[in-house]
């Protein structure tokens, strides 16, 4: 049997949508979770070293590209060629060092660079206009870490000192200040997740 490929995923959703009673009826926000549980799922068969799983995640993962994807198809707004075209311009566009006649040295200059068109891309001009545009349906503390990262990045930033003095297991003491907020959240029915978000939504907006 001849093996099937991309295309062939693409056709079988196509027909599911016309066919099938639950695809049909799907929308964005009804497979949006299920996009979210596929992609962690796949994160920890690499974690795992599981590679027979992780072929089969990412196949899931695909899956879901694909799904939303055709819905905006059946629209006229854009299909799956256009979604290729999207990335392939990208990746195009912000590896010079390869397309282009950009000289680099390491990777830092790589991703130095990177980041530069990247804001010429998005027109972002800014630090507040960098950090806003992290998304914000990251769990909180990935969120945090990416807008501390973008901002090191940031000509005009200073780092603020940090009132902490950690032990010699840094790590180790991290996590448990991090689980003691944990406690305290949970023993005072604060959902800390929630919160940190709108602390970060707070945060970007004094960069205004």
């Amino acid at each position: 049997m001849k093996k099937r490929g991309f295309y062939d995923l693409v056709d079988i959703m196509k027909v599911l949508r016309k066919e099938c009673m639950w695809d049909k009826e799907q929308t964005h926000k009804s497979i949006r979770r299920n996009f979210l549980e596929e992609t962690y799922e796949a994160v920890e068969a690499i974690d795992n070293d599981d590679i027979n799983l992780l072929k089969e995640e990412l196949g899931d993962v695909m899956l879901q590209v694909v799904f939303h994807t055709e819905i905006e198809s059946e629209l006229e707004n854009f299909d799956i060629d256009d979604v290729c075209e999207g990335i392939c311009s990208k990746l195009v566009l912000r590896h010079p060092h390869i397309f282009s006649d950009v000289k680099v040295e390491n990777s830092a200059e790589i991703l130095e660079n990177w980041d530069k068109i990247k804001k010429i891309e998005k027109n972002q001009k800014s630090t507040y206009e960098v950090l806003d545009s992290v998304a914000k349906s990251l769990p909180s503390l990935i969120r945090g870490d990416k807008i501390y990262s973008k901002l090191l990045k940031e000509e005009n930033y200073k780092p603020e000192p940090v009132l902490y003095e950690p032990s010699q297991d840094i790590e180790k003491d991290l996590c448990n200040k991090l689980f003691d907020m944990v406690k305290v959240a949970k023993d005072n029915k604060i959902d800390l997740e929630e919160s940190f978000s709108k602390y970060l939504d707070n945060y970007i907006k004094t960069f205004k």
